[in-house]
């Protein structure tokens, strides 16, 4: 786990403890796990994944796809709320580490930026689209029935990529901070106001 100070960690009386929601996302995509169909593919479809990410280069390559692929597909699944956006996301994102791995030191950091971007850049184009179709946003999600991983759904953008990263990544504000590429402030905001948000829509 990153190491923050205990003020990071801590909520207010009634607010979702840290833990529990770490335990409610890991649940919410429990569909999504190793040696489980990813995304809805049949045994034989990610097979065949596993078989492409080792023939598209070295085999460091290969084995770093192996080692992280489903955990961000988790991630992914979290921040768009649907297992097959969230693997062709990540595919997508493995497709453009490979073009530039030759020059990329910290692989998995790289890559964990480019997921969450590509699920920001996701929701920014469903919502042009369904603006163009004069379409009311939809309050469904395919979390689950699940009341917080619902009302995490419901987060803005930002703040629902901080909760994720922190609580269910485990990652500290300094890292956090890296991949929204913002300050350590902002990310304790964000954490901050998500929490009270999540508070607000599970309590009465």
């Amino acid at each position: 786990m990153g190491e923050t100070g205990a003020a990071t960690h801590s909520t207010t009386k009634g607010s979702p403890d840290p833990a529990s929601l770490a335990l409610a996302a890991r649940g919410s995509t429990s569909m999504v796990t190793r040696g489980s169909p990813v995304g809805g593919q049949a045994p034989d479809e990610a097979v065949a994944r596993s078989a492409a990410a080792a023939a598209l280069g070295p085999a460091t390559f290969g084995r770093f796809y192996e080692e992280h692929f489903t955990a961000l597909v988790r991630l992914a699944v979290l921040l768009t709320g649907s297992p097959e956006v969230a693997a062709d996301l990540v595919q997508d994102c493995f497709v453009r580490l490979h073009g530039h791995w030759a020059g990329v030191r910290q692989p998995l950091p790289y890559v964990r930026r480019s997921v969450v971007h590509a699920c920001a850049s996701h929701h920014r184009g469903a919502a042009r689209a369904r603006r163009q179709r004069a379409e009311p946003v939809t309050t469904t999600t395919e979390l689950g029935a699940d009341e917080l991983g619902d009302a995490l759904a419901k987060l803005p953008g930002k703040q629902r990529a901080a909760i994720v990263l922190r609580f269910y990544d485990d990652l500290s504000e300094d890292d956090i901070a890296r991949t929204l590429r913002c300050r350590p402030a902002t990310v304790r905001s964000l954490v901050h106001r998500g929490l009270a948000e999540l508070r607000r829509v599970i309590e009465p």
